[in-house]
Formats: structure tokens, sequence, C-alpha cells
């Protein structure tokens, strides 16, 4: 017994200090983003700037997530002010990758789709397949298994068409995690193993971490739980030799609790999720937090402690429920069952029975895994059939080459002449068309900036004379005076930086507006705006008043409906019915209006949405219900 307990003890002492020595470096990191902040705001060549800010958020993703978001956003802005079309991308797919560890999948959602249109136009395949990576992940947080090895067998095509060892490793653990999520468990193992092999050879050794972990996820599956430790201990002893992250050390220590909880072994298990669950909080990492939530709350469950258990199962279901992962719902609502009828609860049992039952119904889809399968076999009945007719083409082709390179020959000798003559003449036709089109352009994109350059020029003016400012009455009139005017600047922004200078994509013009508000009013981390609707493009005299609306009623809600500190969701949507209707709605879970109790503020922000408003011959409605929501339709063709 005291053996056992000098065990322990040891366990314990060895835990915290793994927790001293990652903040040690966490420490380190910090200084380290301290003298790179100091260079960035030395630095007066943007692309440098531009360099610096992806090495911050690099190491702010290891380490504060929230932090990491706030540099990448940045990033972004720089990126879109120059155009840079080789850091757009990456820096989108940074800050999906930051939304989707905080769970906020809309938004990661957003960001990637972003960063995989840019990288396909400057057809840089490896980002493209780094961005099928992550989207793949989102898909498996949604229950989306199809869409998920879809993406990934796209990623792995792509890394196999240049040849990225590291890529294609890559591409086959997400594969053989795929499979193991299909329940096709000895096929997963198969490929991971496989993977092991090429990781060795080719002495891939971070790939050959995940590769570890993708065999142990495989054994669990098939209830083998001595060789899942196995692999799982190999992982989590290289990526510390590697100096892995503590975001991915969190997962690693989480997996190794797996193995040892289904080998019986509880106390060590406690020990391995207390670690994950340390360093998940260091870096806000909250997919983690989520994970090792549940998982203590089952090592409770099989430890008798159903009062403690039953509080972790409560909180990680709530998790869940607000981010909408419905990954592992259908278990951790039967461990809350379980739980209850241990407590003798048996109404409560039977309630997250039930639940627990719907939820299995509405994620199994037989015929979903049927065309998974189909996707796997596709793909490696393809890649032998091109291999054949690869060697069947080679030799046709040799026959073709030579007759048809003698008729073209003849051919070319033949239009040589003609065209030559023929091009003379359009070309200096074309010419003069073309510069004169270019002068156009370039001459409407310059008023554009100006315009836009003007209003920063008034929004700064506007924000000195307010820093003079005691009563706050008037210093709250001059930052919504303000927050107008840069509405209506970021519409030129986005003129003269995208390729359309007649119109306006509104989901992200209002995702700029919003974090742009978000920043005025400090409330990044208390309140999320959230842009429930597809891709739509509005003229200038359109997208000017409806910005307006929305800057007053957002403008609105951070103000009145989250008093001290509450957190809280804004949504925002805009749709087009038909070719003459617009449709805006925007909402908030706020407090609402409070019956009898008199309007607050000047008004003045009230008037304009109403004037705005009759100026798009439109209509308002308001709810408050649960919150506030105003609704808009407006009648485009007879606009005033």
């Amino acid at each position: 017994m005291l053996y056992v307990t000098f065990i322990s003890q040891i366990k314990v002492r060895i835990t915290f200090l793994v927790i001293i020595l990652l903040n040690q470096v966490i420490f380190s990191q910090n200084k380290t983003v301290d003298s790179l902040n100091i260079l960035l705001s030395k630095e007066t060549v943007k692309s440098n700037k531009l360099e610096l800010l992806s090495k911050i958020v690099g190491i702010e993703s290891n380490t504060d997530l929230k932090r990491a978001l706030v540099y990448a956003r940045q990033g972004i802005l720089l990126s879109n002010e120059i155009k840079d079309k080789n850091w757009q991308p990456k820096f989108n797919e940074m800050k999906g990758r930051i939304h989707a560890n905080l769970l906020e999948l809309d938004s990661a959602s957003y960001h990637f789709d972003k960063a995989l249109n840019e990288y396909v136009a400057i057809n840089d395949k490896k980002g493209q397949a780094t961005t099928y990576f992550k989207i793949g992940w989102v898909h498996k947080k949604k229950g989306e298994l199809e869409k998920a090895m879809e993406v990934d067998i796209k990623a792995l095509r792509l890394m196999e068409s240049i040849n990225n060892p590291i890529g294609i490793a890559g591409a086959n653990n997400r594969i053989s995690e795929d499979l193991s999520r299909q329940e096709r468990n000895s096929e997963s193992l198969e490929y991971a193993k496989k993977n092991i092999e090429f990781c060795l050879k080719n002495k891939l050794n971070e790939e050959l971490v995940y590769a570890y972990t993708s065999a142990g996820s495989a054994c669990i599956a098939m209830n083998n739980p001595q060789e899942s430790f196995f692999y799982f201990d190999k992982a989590l002893s290289l990526a510390k030799s590697l100096g892995f992250n503590p975001m991915t050390l969190s997962d690693f220590n989480n997996n190794l609790g797996n193995a040892l909880k289904r080998l019986g072994k509880y106390n060590e298990a406690l020990t391995s999720y207390e670690t994950s669950l340390a360093l998940a909080k260091q870096t806000n990492y909250k997919n983690a937090i989520n994970t090792v939530t549940a998982n203590l709350g089952e090592i409770n469950l099989l430890t008798g402690n159903y009062k403690d258990a039953l509080l972790y199962q409560l909180q990680t279901v709530k998790f869940q429920e607000e981010d909408n992962d419905l990954s592992n719902l259908t278990e951790n609502y039967g461990h809350i069952s379980t739980i209850y009828e241990k407590l003798g609860n048996y109404p409560m049992a039977l309630q997250y029975q039930k639940k627990a039952r719907i939820m299995r119904d509405s994620t199994a889809k037989i015929e979903s895994d049927k065309t998974m399968s189909e996707l796997l076999t596709q793909y490696e009945t393809e890649k032998k059939e091109n291999t054949i007719a690869s060697q069947k083409t080679q030799l046709a082709q040799q026959n073709l080459v030579q007759w048809l390179s003698i008729g073209l020959v003849c051919l070319l000798l033949g239009f040589l002449f003609f065209g030559y003559k023929s091009y003379q003449t359009r070309t200096k036709s074309n010419q003069l068309l073309a510069a004169k089109n270019q002068q156009n352009e370039l001459l409407l994109k310059e008023i554009h900036h100006r315009v836009k350059n003007n209003l920063e020029l008034v929004k700064s003016l506007i924000s000195l004379q307010s820093a003079q400012l005691e009563d706050s009455v008037t210093k709250d009139a001059m930052i919504a005076s303000q927050n107008r005017v840069q509405s209506m600047g970021i519409i030129h922004q986005k003129l003269y930086q995208g390729d359309n200078l007649g119109s306006i994509e509104m989901k992200d013009y209002f995702l700029n507006l919003g974090e742009g508000i978000l920043d005025t009013f400090n409330a990044d981390d208390k309140v999320k705006i959230e842009c429930a609707m597809d891709h739509l493009e509005l003229d200038v005299d359109t997208a000017v008043p409806i910005g307006l609306i929305v800057n007053e009623l957002l403008t609105n809600a951070l103000k009145y409906a989250f008093p001290d500190d509450s957190k809280g969701n804004i949504s925002i949507s805009l749709s087009k019915s038909n070719s003459e209707t617009l449709t805006l709605n925007v909402s908030d879970n706020g407090i609402g209006k409070i019956k009898g109790l008199a309007p607050k503020g000047t008004g003045f922000g009230s008037q304009l949405v109403q004037l705005l408003t009759q100026q798009l011959n439109g209509e308002m409605k308001e709810d408050n219900q649960n919150g506030t929501s105003v609704s808009f339709h407006f009648k485009l063709n007879s606009a005033a």
C-alpha cells in the first residue's frame, strides 16, 4: 500500500514538473513575441511586416489562441491592403485554424474556403492540400464523414502530384482516421502501419508521431488496449523529444489516458487526463478542454464517483451543444443516462437515453458509409487504371507524334503568312483599346482609394476631437459618427481592392465591419458576430445605406444588449428572395427592451435607420421577445 502511494506521489510530481517546464517554454515564447512586436513596430516595409506577423501567429497559436486571432486578423488586413496574393491565403488558413481550435466552426469554414480559392488562383497545390486537411477536420467535427474523406483524398492526390512525402504521409494519417470513424478498423490499422513504414523509410519523424497515433486509435477501436498503449506511448515520447507544442501534447496525453483507461489502470489514466487538461487550459485549447472534460467524467463514472462524473459530463454536453459538435454527443448522452441510473434518478436517465437514441439515429447513415467505402476503392482503382492507361497512351503517342509533327509543320507554314498580316492590323487596334480600358479601370480604382483615404482622415479627425471631450454623451456621439464613417470607408476599400469595381460582396463586408466595431468597444472576448448568409454582391448605392443600418444596429446591441460585461451572440443575415427584394435581419440574444423604460441615447441612430429604410423603400419590424431582432424588406427597383 505504501509503495502504491509512493508511486502515485512520484507521478503527480512528474506531472507538475512537466507543466512547470512547459510554463518556462511558454514564458520564453512570450519573450520572443515581445521581441518580434518591437521589430514589427519599427518595420516600414509591409511585406516584411507580413513575415513578422506570420511568426507571431505561429507562436501565439501554441500559447494563446485569442491573441493569435488578433495577429492573424492584422495579417489578413495588411495582405489585402497591399494585394499580396501569396500571403492572403496563408493568413486566411491561419485564422481558420485558430477558429477551428476554438470550435468556432462556421468562422473556420469561411476562412478555409477563402484560403482554398486564393490558393487555386495562384496554383499553389501544397496550400490547397493543407487547407483540404483542415476542411476535412471541420467536416469530422460536424459529423459529415463522407465529405471529410472526400477532401482528404483530394489532398492526397495533390500531395502525390507534387511528390511531397510529408504531405503524402499526412494524408495517409487522415485517411486512416476516416476509415476508423467508419468502423473499418482493420483497414485503418493496415493503412497506419504502412504509413509508419513510409515515415521511417523517408525519415519523417513528425509525421511518424501521427502515424503512431493513427495506429493507436485503430487498436483502441478494435478493443486492443495493450497494443494501443504501445503506439500512443511511442507517439507521446517522440513528440516530447521533438519539442511539440503544448496543444499537441495535450492531445497525446489524452490518447494515452484512453489506452490506460481501457487497460483498467484508472489512477494512471486520471494522471494523463489531468496533465492533458492543464496543458489545454494553458493555451485556451477549447477542443481539448471539451474532450478531456468528457474523459474525466467517464473515469469518475468507472471509479464509482458518480457526483463528480455527472458534473464533468453535463459540462461536456453543454460545450458540445453550444458548439454544435455532434461527433461524440451520442456517447456522452449515454454516459449521463448511466450516471443518473446509478444515482437512482430514473426519469432523468430515461430522458438522456432518449436523447442518445435520437442523436444516434440522426447521425447514422448506412448509405453514406457505403459511399465513403466506394470513395477509397475508387481512388485505389483509378490509381491502377491511370498507370495502365498512361503506358498505353505513351505507346500510341509515339506513333502519332511523328505524323502530327509533319502535318503541323505544313499547316503552320500555311497559316504563318496570313496570320502575320492579320496580327499586324489587330495588334494596333487591340493595344489602343486595352490601354484605354486599363486607364479607365486604374482611374476608377484610384478614385475609390482616395475616397477611402479621405474617409480615414475624417475618422481620425473625429477620433482626435473625441479624445479631447469629457462629456460622455457627446463623446459617444462622436464615436458613433466615427463608426459610420468607417462603415462607408470599408466599402470603398473593398471596391479598389477587388476585381469587380461595380459591386460589394456583403458577407465579407459584414465580417470586416463587425470586427471593426468589436475593436471599438473592446468586445472581442464577450460578443461573437455571426454572418449566416451566402455569397451576395450588391451595387454601391444599395450597399452603403445597408452598411450604415447594420452599423447602427451593431453599435446599439453592443451598447445596451449585454450589460455588466455579459457574453452573447449577434447574428446578421442578408438574402435576395428575388431580383427585386432584399431581406436583412440583425438579431441578438441580449436582454431586449424593457416595456415602459425610456429609450437610451439621443435617438439620432434610430432616426438615421428610419431615413435609410425609406431611401431603400423598405419596411422594418422589431421583435423583443428573446433578445432583440430587427428585420427589413427592401424593394430594390423602386428605391428612392
